[in-house]
Parts: structure tokens; C-alpha cells; sequence
């Protein structure tokens, strides 16, 4: 069996790691020879279903022993597994289906009924009905599959824009095992908790780590600042995994007996601002660990706990190659802004392409949409998203750094930034702020914060108080449905030192 394959991968570690605890997830716990027997067992169900290799197989399932059997299960077919975001409703599932076009779904009732809805017209499976492949079936040999072939679809957040569904090849998760487990240091001893869903490429790959190394996976459910400390510690977990929001949303919450009270050591954390690592550390005892990795390619940037410095993605890993290019696609000297490229030199890492798009060639070089910065020391600097840099006064200003300086602000527990309409051109800038339990935000007394800490052109215009902010299932904010909202009424106009009508 091809060992850069996900069944080549599952196959390697039961015989290595055999009755050592791989999984836990809701009231279930799997050996790695367990493992095993459920990917070959589900293979034969599905096969007994109808399922070929090659077929799509969509799923709206939450973090369940069902999604991960169906995952394995059909790389060990040789089927693609199609995770879609469980949140999707209405037009943006509409655009998913019709996108992937899956033979089959396998979905929680009430989700199943929105997947018909949407125009859903394969076969329909409901978690706990009678009639659904399940691992008890008579197990299959692991399908001749490839390193390039299709393991699984994954469709990026959209936070941007309409998402789109990434081709992930069977060799790109044994490398983001194999990467990503080199980067955290990670042995048999560890125990990794991830809370994100199953169908994001971060939730997925700590499958691979673990199986990589010999470590244990505890995958949680919905991640809740209130509770995370003691699922953490309820897991006995080493390794932690946090995206988005979740660093702030964890620091923003009152400190209590929870906060030390875990294992924990590591957190993999992409994109957390430099100015909370230190006090992660110094509450939480946790040391956060930075890299740039996408559901299109892999762990390119990175540092081990050890390396790592607070605000720096990290440099180039092992059997990749990046460079930061200006709007022409030429280098930029180090210390200047511009797009990072990727390319990898490990056979399949990375995703081969989106669905409906021709396959890229193997070695080529990635854009990724990530405005970057690489310091004379070889270590890269996340900006912003392209997408999410706000043009001001001929200025480029990153909405990245903007919320690094409004979160340093003691009544701001999170923050957003993004542009909004001028009376003249270009754009101006607005900050969605949640504040602090027991705290009161004064906008003038913000604003006078940021001319401290960022150029006069950078410092925001606009200041709205929400609730909270919006976010994917994955923690990202959608700031796509900030920039539709807007100015509204109460929003506090620096201009004018008062709230302001709403604007168009």
C-alpha cells in the first residue's frame, strides 16, 4: 500500500501503534486497530450502499463518530468525502451542492431536510436512522488509490466572498501530518484537543498529526470561551488548536481556577496579534505557535514553540518555497509589503486546484491572497488579506494591525476592521468593537488610543459597540457581513464626536 495515502496512513499506524488510544469523540474511543477496522468496515457499507470509487459523498454532520467513519471510510473506498460547513443554509448551501454535486449526503435530520430543500436530489442518509452505513459491514481492502487522487473536498470559509470547493489529494494530509506534527513537536505522549469542526482542513489534519506520531486526538465540540479551559483539561490535553476570534474571546473571559488547571503546553494559533502572546502565556501557561497553512496547500510558514516570536508567522519549512511579489508578480526586497506565493516540493501537499477549474501544474508557484511582510531575517509577518486592506488617503492600511491596536485598548475584548464608503474616494475606516464585562467604552477615549499606536491616516473613523461579532463556524469574522451592515445609526463618527445617521 502506498504509504502517502490516507489508508496507507491509517494502515501504518495500527500496525505501529496497535491498541493505543487514537480517538475520542462524543461517548466513543477508538485504538488505532480499532481505527483501522472502522475505515475498512465503513468502506464495505458504503460499497453496500451503492457508493463507488470516485463518488461524492457530501456530509452536514457536526464533530461525531459518524462524520469521522465516513471520512476515513471513503478514502478507504477511494470515494470523495465532501464535509460541508453545517451553518450553510438557503442560497449559500444552494451554491455548495451545486458546486459539488455529490451522488450522496449523510446528514443530521434537520440538516437533511434543508440539503433537499436546496436541491439536494442524490441519495439521502439520516444519522441515527436505520438504514445508513455504518463500520459493522463486512470490511473491504483499502482501494488502490493514488497520492494525487481525491481524498476530500473541502470548501474554503468564504469570508471573503463565495466559497469554493478545494480538490484535496489523498498525499496532502500524510504531509500536513507529517508537517505539522515536525512543527509542535508532537510524540506518542501527547494528546491533542481541537474543538474547530471536522469539516475545516485545521480539525481534520490533527487526525493526520496524531496518526503520524502515535498521539491521541480528543475532538471536542463547539468551541465556548466559557468552557474551554476545562474541556481542555477534561481531554488531559497536551496540544490545543485555536483560530480566529479565540485567543481575544479566551483573554476577554474573567480570570478563574480553570485557567491553569489543564496539561496544556502548545496551542497552534495562526494569525494571533503579537501583543497577546505574552499574556496567553503568563495566564493561560500555554505558548502559542504561529504558520501559515490554507486549505489549498499546507504548512509553508512556520516555528516550533521554541522558535517562535510574538506577531511572526515563522520562516520557510522544510520542502517549500515562498516568496513575497508585488502587484506585477515581482519580488519585493525584504521589509516591503506584498502578496506571499508558495511552492512546495513535497509530491501532492498541496490541494490540486478548485472544482471545475483545470488542475495547476504540480510544482508551480500559489498565490494566496495573504499581504505579507519578510524581515532580513528570513521570518514573515502576516499584513492582512488582500481582500481586507483598506485604502485611505493613498495609503494601504492593514485592518490586521488596526485591530491589533484597538484590542490593546483595556475596555476591548475583540475587534474588527474594514473599509466603508467616503464622501470623497477611496475608503474610510470602521471598527466593530465587543466590550469587556464590566467595562465602558468612551470612542473618544479609543480613538485617542489608536493616534498613540497607529498613523494618523490608520486611526478609525467610525466606532460601532456590537454584542458580538459575526463568525464562521470556524471562529474567522465574516467581515463581509460587516462591510453590507456598515454605518448605521449608532455608530460614533470621530468627525463629528457623535453617533451618525446611517449612510450610503
Amino acid at each position: 500500500m502506498n504509504g502517502m495515502t490516507v489508508p496507507g496512513l491509517v494502515q501504518a499506524a495500527a500496525e505501529r501503534f496497535g491498541d493505543r488510544v487514537f480517538l475520542r469523540v462524543g461517548g466513543t474511543t477508538r485504538t488505532y486497530a480499532e481505527t483501522r477496522d472502522a475505515a475498512a468496515g465503513m468502506a464495505g457499507s458504503l460499497a453496500a450502499h451503492g457508493c463507488r470509487p470516485g463518488d461524492r459523498i457530501a456530509a452536514l454532520l457536526s464533530n461525531r463518530i459518524e462524520l469521522v467513519d465516513l471520512i476515513l471510510g471513503c478514502a478507504w473506498l477511494g470515494a470523495v468525502v465532501v464535509p460541508l460547513n453545517t451553518a450553510l443554509r438557503g442560497g449559500s448551501l444552494r451554491q455548495a451542492l451545486g458546486v459539488a454535486r455529490p451522488q450522496f449526503l449523510y446528514a443530521e435530520p434537520e440538516l437533511a431536510e434543508d440539503a433537499v430543500a436546496a436541491g439536494h436530489h442524490g441519495v439521502v442518509w439520516v444519522a441515527g436512522g436505520e438504514d445508513v452505513p455504518r463500520p459493522a459491514a463486512a470490511p473491504l481492502p483499502p482501494a488502490p488509490v493514488r497520492p494525487q487522487d481525491t481524498a476530500a473536498v473541502l470548501f474554503t470559509s468564504g469570508t471573503t466572498g463565495h466559497s469554493r470547493g478545494v480538490r484535496c489529494p489523498q498525499a496532502q494530509f500524510v504531509w500536513w501530518g507529517r508537517n505539522v506534527s515536525s512543527a509542535l513537536r508532537l510524540t506518542h505522549d501527547d494528546v491533542l484537543f481541537n474543538c474547530l469542526p471536522l469539516f475545516h482542513t485545521n480539525a481534520l489534519n490533527t487526525l493526520a498529526q496524531a496518526m503520524t506520531v502515535g498521539a491521541s486526538c480528543v475532538v471536542g465540540g463547539r468551541f465556548s470561551a466559557s468552557r474551554h479551559w476545562a474541556q481542555v483539561s477534561e481531554a488531559g490535553a497536551t496540544t490545543t488548536y485555536l483560530l480566529g476570534a479565540m485567543v481575544p474571546m479566551l483573554l476577554a473571559q474573567p480570570p478563574g481556577p480553570r485557567d491553569r488547571a489543564h496539561r496544556a503546553t502548545r496551542s497552534l494559533a495562526p494569525a494571533t496579534p503579537g501583543p497577546l502572546w505574552e499574556p496567553f502565556h503568563e495566564r493561560f501557561g500555554v505558548t502559542l505557535v504561529d504558520g501559515f497553512g490554507s486549505t489549498e496547500t499546507n504548512l509553508v510558514v512556520g516555528a516550533t514553540p521554541e522558535e517562535g516570536r510574538p506577531g511572526r508567522m515563522g520562516t520557510v519549512r522544510p520542502g517549500f518555497s515562498a516568496r513575497v511579489v508585488d502587484a506585477a508578480l515581482d519580488p519585493v526586497p525584504d521589509g516591503t509589503p506584498g502578496e506571499l506565493l508558495v511552492r512546495s516540493h513535497q509530491p501532492y501537499a498541496f490541494s490540486t486546484g478548485y472544482l471545475g477549474d483545470p488542475e495547476p501544474a504540480p510544482d508551480s508557484w500559489r498565490r494566496t491572497g495573504d499581504r505579507v511582510i519578510r524581515e532580513p531575517d528570513g521570518r514573515f509577518r502576516f499584513m492582512d488579506r488582500i481582500k481586507d486592506v483598506i485604502r485611505r488617503r493613498g495609503e494601504n492600511i492593514s485592518s490586521y494591525e488596526v485591530e491589533s491596536a484597538v484590542r490593546s485598548h483595556p475596555a476591548v475584548a475583540e475587534a474588527a476592521a474594514f473599509p466603508v464608503a467616503s464622501e470623497l474616494a477611496e475608503d474610510e475606516v470602521m471598527v466593530a468593537v465587543v466590550v469587556r464585562p464590566g467595562r465602558v467604552l468612551d470612542p473618544a477615549d479609543l480613538t485617542r488610543h489608536c493616534a498613540r499606536e497607529l498613523p494618523a491616516f490608520a486611526v478609525p473613523r467610525y466606532i460601532e459597540a456590537l454584542p458580538a461579532l459575526p463568525l464562521t463556524e470556524t471562529g474567522k469574522v465574516r467581515k463581509t457581513a460587516l462591510r453590507e451592515r456598515g454605518v448605521t445609526g449608532g455608530t460614533w463618527d470621530r468627525t463629528v464626536g457623535r453617533p451618525t445617521r446611517a449612510q450610503t
